[in-house]
């Protein structure tokens, strides 16, 4: 039977394969955050979310644990949702620079945003093996998204995922490439590129080491790197004053 992102999702959010993150994210959905006590958390296995025909892949490290582990959207309802979703209003990536929670209206152009574990891990650290039970779905997510010109990973956690994933992508060698800000790492002729951007969690956000214009500038470049804008495409300045 053909690969559906319907089918995908469904497999995602039944997984059980990790113990120790199946306990992890239901213990944080019955005990919340005192701000979220009224929230029907989600608590399980976070999906991805965005344009299926999407050029740019953004790919995080997991859930957080009161952003989509209580949402049950990838990247809303925490403060690193609301950094990286204002960079992608920014550069018209998406309709609206808020993430709060499914339903709020939120709508991806040519992009589409997951993780590389899809459960919220304890200390925001998911263990090898963990990353390992999660690849296939990170891959069976990239087969899915054929128009993808540009893989953007937020972190080198992200980046590492990438590159684990591209023998079963393209059944080349694992590239070996460092992680940093603005690295770019092409993966070969008709291939998207892989982008890093450091992750825009509080802990760099709050420090400077990430800025908004830091991140939206990554997010031009990929732009930049598909060429002139095409005719009937309309530039992220015009996406912008349309609302999309």
């Amino acid at each position: 039977m053909p690969d559906s992102f319907a089918r995908l999702r469904e497999e995602i959010v039944a997984c059980r394969r990790c113990p120790r993150l199946v306990e992890f994210r239901e213990r944080v959905a019955r005990e919340k955050k005192k701000q979220f006590r009224s929230d029907a958390y989600w608590g399980r296995p976070v999906p991805g979310f965005g344009d299926p025909n999407a050029r740019l892949v953004v790919v995080g490290l997991a859930p957080a644990a009161h952003g989509g582990n209580r949402t049950g959207r990838v990247f809303t309802g925490d403060k690193s949702a609301q950094f990286l979703v204002e960079a992608l209003h920014a550069t018209g990536f998406a309709n609206q620079p808020r993430s709060t929670h499914r339903g709020d209206g939120l709508r991806y152009t040519d992009a589409y945003v997951n993780a590389a574990v899809r459960c919220v891990p304890p200390d925001n650290r998911p263990l090898p093996a963990e990353k390992t039970r999660c690849l296939p779905f990170l891959v069976r997510e990239l087969r899915l998204l054929s128009h993808a010109r540009s893989y953007l990973a937020l972190g080198g956690f992200a980046w590492d995922a990438l590159r684990d994933a591209v023998p079963e992508l393209y059944g080349l060698p694992k590239p070996q490439a460092p992680f940093g800000h603005g690295a770019c790492l092409p993966l070969g002729p008709g291939r998207p590129m892989l982008w890093g951007a450091y992750h825009p969690s509080p802990q760099n956000t709050n420090t400077g080491r990430l800025t908004p214009r830091m991140l939206v500038s990554v997010l031009e470049g990929i732009r930049a790197s598909w060429g002139p804008t095409a005719g009937g495409e309309r530039t992220p300045a015009e996406l912008r004053a349309a609302g999309r």
